[in-house]
């Protein structure tokens, strides 16, 4: 069951988050409503359990971050660009789920979200808070991501979290659906948020925003 709070981690103090990704451009409604349901705060750690509703990136654990929240709505927004209001994903693939925070979004735009995570611990942690929020389409599986997950394949969004240098050609041509959608960070020196349409066997790409992710690495790791 998902907990209002109180101070700092509260409802209230939620919706000044949800005020400022408005006022920079975020305006689906979905998408705002997912960040007023879903409690930051418990996903990063609680000392830093203040800072959970401010616009930035924050440490998890394993040498991994929390997305900035107006990076994570810009994401859900282009899933949902040209959508209607009750659209919702069959399967969502998201590589690199960390602490779940972006799943938990995710599930209220996909009838199930696949996440994989390469870390262990943050598996753990992930599907408990998941759990714990009582949502019930949302499976954490700890694989190395440069596979995808071929298992629940094709999907029809996926969703990267961590930087690669060059378009995973084999993961669209394999696991992303006719019509499905890609949106990750894609570069060497500098990453862009990049999203590509898959049409038929075609692939079209478009640049949206500078950004700035943690490496995609290969392998997982047992803590």
């Amino acid at each position: 069951m998902i907990q209002s709070g109180v101070g700092m981690t509260s409802a209230r103090t939620r919706e000044r988050l949800v005020l400022r990704l408005a006022e920079k451009g975020i305006s689906n409604v979905r998408v705002l409503d997912r960040f007023r349901a879903i409690p930051r705060h418990i996903f990063i750690e609680e000392a830093l359990s203040s800072r959970a509703y401010e616009d930035t990136a924050l440490p998890i654990g394993a040498g991994q971050t929390i997305s900035q929240p107006l990076i994570v709505a810009s994401k859900v927004q282009e899933l949902l660009k040209g959508r209607a209001l009750d659209f919702k994903y069959k399967k969502i693939l998201e590589i690199g789920s960390g602490c779940g925070f972006q799943s938990a979004i995710l599930s209220g735009i996909a009838e199930h979200v696949y996440g994989v995570e390469r870390i262990y611990s943050l598996v753990k942690k992930s599907s408990n808070l998941i759990r714990k929020l009582g949502i019930r389409n949302v499976s954490i599986i700890h694989a190395d991501g440069n596979n995808g997950y071929l298992n629940s394949a094709p999907f029809d969004a996926i969703i990267l979290s961590a930087a690669i240098e060059e378009a995973p050609i084999n993961l669209l041509d394999t696991q992303l659906a006719s019509n499905g959608v890609f949106i990750g960070p894609i570069g060497k020196t500098t990453q862009v948020l990049t999203k590509i349409i898959k049409k038929r066997s075609k692939l079209y790409q478009e640049e949206l925003e500078a950004v700035n992710f943690v490496p995609f690495l290969p392998g997982v790791i047992h803590d």
